[in-house]
């Protein structure tokens, strides 16, 4: 099975960026869609954003699309969020998951937690105002 590994959290002020990584461990990369997702405190984990095996194709939550963008390097095992025009409302754990599903992506699947088998421990980010 597959560990996924954060990092690149921090703070931040408003309107400013961040690069998240996620490192993978245990398993081949490309047969895995990968995910981000972010919760904050009191609040159900959200989707942000999902690409396909090969990153040919990627998925995004209205509220995020085009201020995040995600990225893969299968060869590097590596998973990349780039953080722009920064929230305080963006706020939140960042958490980046692995999925070992074979619907044709993009999916709603895909935009679910529970469509995500493995997680990793999550990097804080916070936007100051």
């Amino acid at each position: 099975q597959v560990q996924l590994v954060e990092s690149g959290g921090g703070l931040v002020q408003a309107g400013g960026s961040l690069r998240l990584s996620c490192a993978a461990s245990g398993g081949t990369l490309s047969n895995y869609v990968m995910g981000w997702f972010r919760q904050a405190p009191g609040k159900e984990r959200d989707f942000l954003a999902a690409i396909a095996w090969s990153g040919t194709r990627e998925s995004y939550a209205e509220s995020v699309k085009g201020r995040f963008t995600i990225a893969r390097d299968n060869a590097k095992n590596m998973v990349y969020l780039q953080l722009d025009k920064l929230k305080p409302e963006d706020t939140a754990v960042f958490y980046c998951a692995a999925s070992t599903g074979s619907v044709i992506f993009p999916s709603d699947t895909y935009h679910r937690a529970d469509g995500y088998d493995y997680w990793g421990q999550g990097t804080q980010v916070t936007v100051s105002s």
